[in-house]
């Protein structure tokens, strides 16, 4: 009797395949290749979970194709800020999010440090430029925030800087907002335990180590400082005209689908599916306010904070 297969855990079933399991779906792929005429396939075992995620993700990349296609029509413009800690499944969902969309009129924007020049003009002025035209879809992979966390954490901007950007950024946003631009501000929220977790196979899996930073090294040392960060920018910044969503990332699948369902469940396209079957779950899509509410509570306690 076959030995009962032992269960995975959480963290288990969120990786991605290793090393030894490409070398030896490789070598049993060459193995086949060397058998008889027709012999050239291999069977792999795939969790039913992993091929309900698969159905569901082509399911809404489909939707946000036609939510392209209507914006194009339109000249809707839709700005999406993605934020959170390092380690928290930002980079992966936009990869799902834009993986089907015309590249014409998606853009994804991440900004690397200012150069001496953009450290002399206004904060603002280097994301301004991205913004998006009529029917585009822009992506900030990590935006004006950065001056809400980061850099008061790292020490890369003053204290000064850091209460002068909390003040100004509700107002360029309901700016944008006022002028025709859908924002959606997510913010990813990984646990502590989760997010070491990932370090670690970033360092040990070869792909994913351009990933790693001297700042990924600190983000753990300075979880509680982040934390109170996090508070801070949330409380000034959640807005009703420009709120913050929250998702619970703690889990990449269901962290990726909720995601596209929020955006989705939010604007209005042709042809869009049943309200229900874009309805996002409550337990991974949370509102910045609740969000608000669950770390006044935490920040007594804080072993139990939640990223």
């Amino acid at each position: 009797m076959a030995k009962k297969e032992k269960k995975a855990s959480k963290a288990e079933q969120d990786k991605s395949p290793n090393l030894a399991d490409i070398r030896l779906i490789e070598g049993t792929a060459m193995k086949n290749m060397d058998g008889k005429e027709g012999d050239d396939k291999t069977a792999i075992w795939i969790k039913n979970e992993v091929l309900l995620y698969e159905i569901e993700l082509k399911k809404l990349q489909i939707e946000l194709m036609k939510l392209q296609i209507q914006m194009k029509t339109t000249g809707q413009r839709v700005l999406a800020i993605f934020e959170g800690r390092d380690a928290a499944g930002k980079g992966g969902t936009i990869k799902r999010i834009i993986a089907h969309l015309n590249p014409r009129n998606t853009r994804v924007v991440a900004l690397t440090k200012p150069n001496e020049t953009e450290m002399t003009q206004w904060y603002f002025q280097r994301y301004v430029s991205h913004l998006p035209a009529a029917g585009e879809f822009v992506i900030f992979d990590r935006s004006w925030y950065n001056r809400a966390m980061v850099e008061p954490v790292m020490g890369f901007c003053t204290d000064e800087q850091n209460k002068r950007f909390l003040k100004d950024v509700s107002m360029l946003e309901e700016m944008l907002v006022k002028d025709g631009i859908r924002l959606f501000k997510f913010y990813f929220s990984v646990s502590k335990a989760v997010q070491k977790e990932r370090f670690d196979s970033r360092k040990a899996d070869p792909l994913k180590q351009y990933k790693l930073s001297p700042v990924d090294n600190l983000a753990q040392d300075y979880w509680d400082q982040y934390s109170i960060r996090k508070f801070q920018m949330l409380t000034e910044s959640n807005r009703t005209l420009t709120p913050w969503t929250i998702i619970r990332s703690d889990n990449k699948k269901k962290a990726r689908i909720n995601c596209m369902k929020h955006i989705l469940s939010s604007m209005e396209y042709e042809k869009k599916l049943p309200e229900e079957e874009l309805n996002p779950d409550p337990e991974i899509v949370v509102s910045g306010i609740d969000e608000i509410r669950h770390m006044e509570e935490m920040l007594m306690n804080p072993k139990k904070l939640h990223g």
